[in-house]
């Protein structure tokens, strides 16, 4: 897809980007000399003039790359596949500053999907927290679940609820997140 992590990448055109941690918008001008520190789940870490920004998937091509493809429900998929394909796509989201998925983290608590039986479309109802309260980047993780869940087949509305109770601790992180966190 890209070099090396860090390798030096010039805007294609103008974008929003958020900073990280605090998740205020800011305004990158094409032409600008970035880094991508990480590249996970279709999102993008990128530091510039001493800051780290998340750009969204949706933005890879001004970095030069291309958009992730749009998830595929399989003809005759089950209800359990279609639950299964709302995990994967909360497995794309990445805590920006730490490289492992939000539902390996553990900051999925619960997801709840109802199916209208008259046409098949879906609501889908998620609630998650964030590792630390004052986390700035919190309702752009949410934002992310909320798109990326959106874009799956059948989908017609998307709630995402963050949550502060029970509060994040790392006995919530999955084995093999705390292994590849070194906390194990």
């Amino acid at each position: 897809m890209f070099g090396p992590m860090n390798e030096p990448v010039t805007l294609k055109r103008d974008l929003t980007a958020m900073t990280v941690p605090a998740g205020i918008p800011e305004h990158l001008q094409r032409g600008s000399l970035v880094y991508i520190t990480q590249a996970m789940g279709g999102s993008f870490t990128i530091y510039f003039e001493g800051n780290l920004y998340r750009v969204a998937g949706k933005d890879a091509d001004a970095l030069g790359l291309e958009i992730a493809p749009v998830p595929v429900l399989q003809p005759g998929a089950t209800d359990e596949d279609f639950r299964e394909l709302v995990w994967d796509q909360m497995r794309t989201v990445y805590d920006p500053e730490i490289p492992i998925n939000i539902v390996d983290l553990g900051l999925v608590y619960d997801c709840r999907i109802d199916k209208d039986p008259r046409d098949g479309t879906r609501t889908v109802e998620v609630q998650m927290t964030v590792t630390a309260p004052g986390c700035g980047m919190g309702e752009i993780m949410v934002e992310d679940v909320r798109e990326k869940i959106a874009l799956l087949p059948t989908v017609t509305a998307v709630k995402v609820e963050l949550v502060y109770d029970p509060p994040w601790n790392q006995g919530m992180m999955s084995e093999a997140a705390r292994l590849e966190a070194g906390l194990l």
